[in-house]
């Protein structure tokens, strides 16, 4: 049961009202000046204070009454390049932009524990850092850009929440380590020697090829990954030729590239380019990758873990922790935790109100699991 008895009404209301407003206005990611303007604007009627960090992010600072020791909460605000799709009443007013993965929730959630801890800083004992951060879909990742701005110089840990579609409402969960994946992307390009389909004896055919190398990728997974280590290769588009009985001179293969550990995304990225190279020069081909290095392994600090599934036992009962297993989705918020120690946190909310998954055009949060994410960033600051 809570201890948090001094959370008004309107303080809920607001946050609601807050997170319709932001979805209504969505903003790409990078150019999230109005949702960083509307941030702005209710910190400083809060008297808190705002530090310099390169907008649209926006980072505000709350001194605590024991000094020392700081946490950090963090909330991305960027929305999705999808229209979106559905009849409820604060739909997206911007054509083919929407917050279709909880991003205006975690906006809002954290803005009203930034009205709670303003009023009441009696009770806040550690210094509390609120991130906002822009630019969590894309690549370059907001999260990065701020840690080499020094965000994290003077913080001690540092706590992410998503309402997450994938766990059932009610329950607050994470994992203790490896919690969602990397994400690089792989383009692999050969080439070969095109000519006619009839005389393939005089070509170097890429396309052949291709089938060879995108096979031998999946034994990286089944021969070189460590079986109890997940990983995945994806090849999800293949270019090649402009008719059917013509052999062209290259083929362009795109995929993903996931894995949970750090040393287990190295060694998937040394043998992808080892094994391409070397089957296609077997073939008298060449074999070109192309690597971009996206989110790495999002790895919860498991003393920080441990934390919070302490602090979810004892304020809302040990039947609302679950421990989740991974996915291989990916999250920036990895890059704070590759600098500092902290914990992402899953705030279920899988339900017949949030019954669609994340990016798709009809999905939508349930508000009624708000509060209960409100609850645990305060509770995490009040218990640090």
């Amino acid at each position: 049961m809570s201890t948090i008895t001094a959370m008004p009404s309107r303080l809920l209301e607001q946050a609601v009202q807050d997170r319709r407003y932001l979805h209504e206005n969505p903003e790409l990611s990078g150019v999230e000046y109005e949702t960083c303007n509307y941030i702005r604007s209710r910190l400083e009627s809060l008297d808190i204070e705002i530090l310099d960090y390169n907008a649209p992010s926006v980072v505000g600072f709350i001194k605590g009454t024991m000094g020392g020791r700081t946490i950090a909460l963090r909330a991305d605000i960027d929305a999705l390049p999808i229209n979106e799709e559905g009849n409820k009443s604060y739909i997206s007013k911007k054509a083919g932009v929407a917050h279709v993965c909880g991003h205006d929730g975690h906006t809002a959630i954290l803005l009203a524990v930034a009205e709670w801890l303003s009023k009441n800083r009696g009770e806040v004992g550690p210094n509390v850092m609120l991130i906002f951060q822009s630019a969590e879909e894309i690549t370059p990742s907001g999260a990065d850009s701020l840690v080499k701005q020094g965000v994290l110089q003077n913080v001690d840990a540092i706590f992410g929440i998503h309402l997450w579609q994938g766990l059932a409402k009610g329950k607050i969960g994470l994992s203790h380590g490896p919690m969602m994946a990397s994400t690089d992307d792989v383009e692999i390009m050969i080439k070969g020697s095109g000519g006619h389909g009839s005389m393939p004896h005089e070509t170097v055919d890429p396309v052949y090829i291709a089938t060879h190398v995108i096979q031998a990728l999946q034994s990286i997974i089944s021969r070189k990954l460590n079986p109890l280590t997940p990983g995945v290769i994806s090849i999800g588009k293949v270019e090649a030729g402009t008719t059917y009985n013509i052999i062209p001179s290259s083929v362009k293969l795109s995929g993903t590239v996931r894995g949970l550990t750090y040393e287990s995304v190295e060694m998937l990225r040394d043998n992808i380019k080892q094994l391409t190279e070397g089957i296609c020069t077997s073939f008298g081909a060449k074999g070109e990758v192309g690597y971009i290095i996206g989110t790495p392994p999002l790895v919860n600090d498991t003393e920080q873990s441990q934390f919070v599934e302490e602090v979810i036992c004892k304020y809302f009962g040990n039947e609302i922790f679950e421990l989740v297993e991974p996915v291989m989705g990916g999250e920036d918020f990895a890059y704070y935790l590759l600098n500092k120690p902290g914990a992402f946190i899953f705030v279920g909310m899988g339900g017949e109100k949030s019954a669609y998954p994340h990016h798709h055009p009809q999905f939508d949060i349930d508000e009624e699991v708000m509060p209960n994410a409100i609850e645990l960033f305060i509770q995490l600051v009040k218990n640090f």
